[in-house]
């Protein structure tokens, strides 16, 4: 079930270094789950237009609202935007309702808007007009029991495996910083790929991190050798205070950065310069709307689950020398790590992959719970399952060291992964989050996994098996608060 309705806001803007206002213009489509009942929370997704003459006129704005009459005593208005000259702007705004002036507090909108660098660019005033535009509004209310659009348009673009190729999504560039300043946010960058020359895996990890308490953002990393039977060396770089970049690129901290089609920089005595190519269709472990709304925690996508990398990696005396190595590179964005958590990134050969988060969160209520597995297989340009969130409820994960496990059953098919960390080529990096909360993270870009699949004919019949011997990449993070690890995981890459 879910409710949808149109909302139109007309008002003013002020723009940074004007003296004068603009008009300024909301045409919203907003769809919920449920009927909307006024006395709880919903958080609902929008989509429409944005529009100041001069200024803006974007028909694809989209964001998403939080309707909390009584409970939270507000409606919220979160809007990304793209200005005319091209920048990706973002509007944050409620109405706060009052019982002493009903009707006014629930027709007028305050709101900032901002830059990717969290900038102020403009403040705004907008209002419903109930006169004009209350009947209308009235009659845009309805119910369904069909997902919300942007939920089927994601199923529909992941169909996968269980019933026709995957659906025309444009890549896009999913490499550029999400966050738009507000407190208490996390965002990573990370790379992770295997020689095939020599077998040595590399972990690239950079990282934005926008304390809780309101300090100075920052942005740090590090990166990490996994050579054949050998220690893994780790180093790190930063903090360095975080701005955003001249030219545009993701991510920056001293000469170290991340930008479409290279990498380069130096934590310790670790050097890297490299050249990304290929890469395939986005993977969305997640759901695609929980990555592009930001309605969850935190989510993961896998922008370039295929991508391969060119060039050379120092440490010391050793030279890494490149030239089309597999690897992947990812995406994470939210209010911080997962309580526990288990990743894997299986590169199975010929453009398959597997992508794997199992994840439990740090919110009351849900920190108790077990690990929820998200999986993303891709086979022949074919993804499963089509509906990640349905099918991580049905899936089970036993997460430990060295050695950890998911499996479960979505439709006619089963899976299981089993994933076995060594500890001699496995590397623990301790971190914090963005409120504090200390946690570790041991990563190897070295671990085997077995991967099997099965179909249902009149019995469960083999379909795939892979087998990657020292070239999968894994992760499982720790908190140090006295849960059983073995029943317990998060996200991280």
């Amino acid at each position: 079930m879910t409710t949808s309705f149109r909302e139109v806001m007309a008002g003013w803007i002020r723009l940074a270094g004007e003296s004068s206002r603009r008009p300024f213009r909301l045409e919203l489509a907003v769809v919920a789950p449920g009927r909307l009942p006024p006395w709880g929370t919903t958080d609902a997704t929008v989509t429409g237009r944005v529009s100041a003459p001069g200024w803006a006129d974007d028909p694809g704005a989209s964001g998403t609202m939080e309707i909390s009459p009584l409970e939270r005593r507000r409606i919220r208005y979160r809007l990304g935007f793209v200005a005319a000259d091209g920048r990706r702007l973002h509007l944050d705004g409620w109405k706060s309702v009052t019982l002493r002036h009903p009707v006014r507090s629930m027709t007028v909108l305050p709101a900032t808007v901002t830059d990717s660098g969290g900038t102020v660019v403009g403040e705004a005033r907008l209002r419903f007009d109930v006169s004009r535009d209350l009947l209308r509004f009235l009659r845009s209310f309805r119910h369904s029991d069909e997902r919300p659009a942007e939920q089927g348009a994601e199923q529909g673009a992941e169909r996968g495996a269980e019933g026709g190729a995957e659906g025309g999504a444009v890549q896009g560039d999913h490499l550029p910083s999400r966050w738009r300043g507000q407190p208490g946010r996390l965002e990573v960058w990370y790379t992770t790929l295997t020689d095939p020359a020599t077998g040595t895996g590399v972990w690239l990890h950079h990282e934005l991190v926008a304390p809780a308490g309101g300090a100075e953002p920052f942005a740090h990393g590090w990166a990490a050798l996994f050579p054949p039977g050998e220690r893994p060396l780790l180093s790190r770089f930063g903090p360095q205070p975080w701005s955003p970049t001249p030219d545009g690129a993701p991510f920056a901290a001293g000469d170290v950065r991340a930008e479409a089609g290279r990498l380069h920089g130096t934590a310790g005595d670790i050097s890297w310069d490299l050249r990304t190519g290929g890469g395939g269709k986005p993977l969305y472990t997640f759901p695609r709307w929980a990555w592009e709304r930001e309605l969850l925690p935190a989510a993961q996508i896998v922008p370039a689950p295929g991508a391969t990398f060119t060039g050379t990696v120092r440490a010391a005396e050793r030279t890494l020398d490149l030239d089309g190595a597999p690897g992947a590179t990812g995406r994470i964005y939210g209010h911080g790590n997962a309580r526990r958590w288990a990743w894997l990134h299986a590169d199975l050969g010929d453009g398959d992959v597997l992508e794997l988060v199992a994840a439990v969160s740090t919110r009351p209520g849900l920190r108790s719970l077990p690990a929820l597995p998200f999986v993303a297989l891709r086979v022949n340009g074919r993804t499963w399952p089509a509906r990640p969130l349905l099918a991580a409820i049905r899936m089970h994960a036993v997460i430990g060291l060295p050695t950890w496990t998911v499996r479960g059953r979505i439709g006619g098919r089963r899976i299981r992964v089993e994933v076995t960390q060594p500890h001699e080529a496995t590397v623990a990096v301790d971190y914090a989050d963005p409120d504090g909360a200390p946690a570790v993270c041991h990563n190897t870009e070295r671990a085997s996994a077995v991967i099997t699949t099965e179909r249902w004919r009149r019995g469960w019949q083999p379909e795939r098996r892979w087998y990657l011997d020292g070239t999968a990449h894994a992760e499982v993070g720790l908190r140090d608060d006295g849960d059983d690890d073995s029943r317990h995981a998060g996200t991280r890459g």
